[in-house]
């Protein structure tokens, strides 16, 4: 090409997309300064399909600049940055989630998403070979999807209505009470509380499973390890590329994991914190604090990042939640652990009117709220239980992230709603 063009080349404005035909050649030495360094391209013919016209709210190379150090994952989340430890310029999330449109030009993000994308994939890939069905359900509804305030309210033509914080009533009906058995559903779930920490966001992705019983609720914790297993082996097999490129910029240790997956009751858990000088009582509910905890102590002990804990307190669950046959202040509860912090949480559900109704009344739920809930059992209900997973709190955790707005496309927390 000439100099003419070589010149128009390189005052385009970085970032410009442009439309280019040549011979791919490999060069005599690495070219330090290129992200493909042992490869080159003799131009032989260029356009300019868009002009970058405005000023880039920060440099690429700085984005895609490694992390100095280990950031938490737990804790309050302010916005505020420290600064590097070695001088260079890093890029701030905040900053990054103002201009989200370039932040995910990067490497780490590219592949962040596409390991995403695939957990879908494989989410769905392992349920529908155990003939589960697809739904769909409304985020729209009459009063709150599982009792309590933290709902987004609205008015829905002269009517109170929130936004949905689980498909859970709704996949209860399809899965027990009409005759599909084994369903479920990926859809966004809304929580309006007011966490500004590390692992909360107002909406997220929710992927749901409910099934039905045939002799133990063991039956529904069978499937969910086995879904797991098979999402964490398909991202190590079919995601090998990207998992290099987070690691590039975000370094992190492979997730270990048993088979089948290590169970643990909550008193087992429990009593490995006391163990390890860690108060903890059998029937309060588990802090953030000591969750994390256990999860080192599991790793230490048993060799495994994932793991889950059954037989909760009843009180510490949602109304609708089977209270334990053996043990009235215990339920057929669980929840499903990735380094120390939850990831899904679930239940055996009551599918006994009068017995969900009590259940509701101590959590002082307004009957009428939840009337077509009831109703829907009174017609003959299969025993069933399931669980509901957080999408960017599973990715997050297996790529060791320190915080869950990496893993959302365009999130949502207390402080921020754009772009």
């Amino acid at each position: 090409i000439s100099n003419a063009m070589v010149k128009y080349i390189a005052g385009l404005p970085s970032e410009s997309v442009v439309d280019m035909v040549g011979t791919v050649s490999v060069p005599d030495q690495p070219i330090d300064s290129a992200t493909q360094k042992m490869v080159e391209i003799q131009v032989t013919s260029f356009h300019c399909v868009n002009k970058a016209n405005g000023q880039m709210p920060f440099q690429m190379e700085d984005a895609c600049r490694p992390d100095c150090g280990k950031e938490t994952d737990v804790g309050a989340y302010t916005g505020e940055e420290k600064p590097s430890e070695d001088g260079l310029v890093r890029i701030g999330q905040e900053a990054r989630l103002d201009n989200r449109w370039v932040d995910l030009r990067t490497p780490a993000n590219q592949s962040i998403f596409r390991i995403e994308s695939m957990i879908g994939a494989l989410f769905r890939e392992a349920l529908l070979k155990k003939d589960f069905v697809e739904i769909h359900t409304p985020k729209l509804i009459g009063g709150a999807s599982e009792g309590g305030s933290e709902v987004f309210t609205l008015d829905y033509f002269g009517q109170p209505a929130c936004l949905a914080m689980s498909p859970q009533l709704h996949k209860q009906m399809a899965a027990a009470c009409s005759g599909f058995e084994r369903v479920f559903e990926t859809g966004p779930v809304f929580r309006a509380e007011n966490s500004n920490t590390r692992r909360h966001l107002c909406e997220f992705t929710g992927f749901d499973m409910e099934m039905c019983i045939k002799e133990h609720y063991d039956e529904v914790l069978d499937v969910f390890s086995d879904l797991f297993i098979h999402i964490f082996d398909g991202i190590n097999e079919r995601c090998k590329n990207e998992l290099e490129r987070v690691r590039e910029q975000h370094p992190f240790e492979d997730l270990k994991y048993l088979r089948p997956t290590l169970k643990l009751t909550y008193a087992e858990g429990c009593k490995l914190l006391r163990e390890a000088g860690v108060e903890q009582d059998d029937y309060e509910d588990l802090s953030t604090e000591n969750e994390k905890k256990l999860g080192g102590i599991v790793r230490e002990k048993f060799g495994t990042d994932f793991f889950m804990m059954d037989k909760y307190p009843l009180a510490v669950r949602p109304f609708y939640t089977m209270p334990c046959p053996e043990n009235p202040k215990l339920s057929n509860s669980y929840d499903f652990f990735i380094r120390g912090q939850e990831i899904l949480s679930g239940a055996q559900r009551i599918h006994e009117p009068d017995l969900i109704i009590e259940r509701a009344k101590a959590w002082e739920i307004e009957l009428h709220d939840i009337e077509a809930y009831v109703n829907s059992f009174r017609n003959g209900a299969l025993p069933h239980g399931g669980g509901g997973i957080g999408l960017e709190r599973v990715v997050m955790l297996f790529l060791d992230l320190p915080n869950i707005r990496k893993t959302a496309w365009f999130p949502r927390d207390p402080k921020r709603i754009s772009p």
